[in-house]
């Protein structure tokens, strides 16, 4: 299963479940391991990492709830033979 970042905005202090809910998101569309992340708190804005549906339905286009995304999420691996 693919997954996207989406941003959202929350008061502090915000939970994952204070953002699943604000963006109407049940526990099988987000990542509940990777949580909520703190992207800038001075700004109350959080990352999540959800499901591909789930972050075109909630993202920034359109109707959606989210304050920004759906991002892509690729791995991070080294690039090279390891020295």
């Amino acid at each position: 299963m693919a997954e996207v970042l989406i941003t959202v905005r929350l008061t502090a202090p915000a939970t994952l479940e204070d953002a699943m809910r604000r963006l109407g998101l049940a526990e099988d569309e987000v990542d509940t391991a990777y949580g909520l992340v703190p992207v800038d708190p001075g700004r109350n804005l959080y990352v999540l990492r959800v499901t591909e549906e789930a972050g075109r339905r909630v993202g920034d286009s359109g109707a959606g709830t989210a304050d920004g995304g759906p991002y892509s999420d690729p791995p991070i691996e080294p690039y090279g033979p390891p020295r």
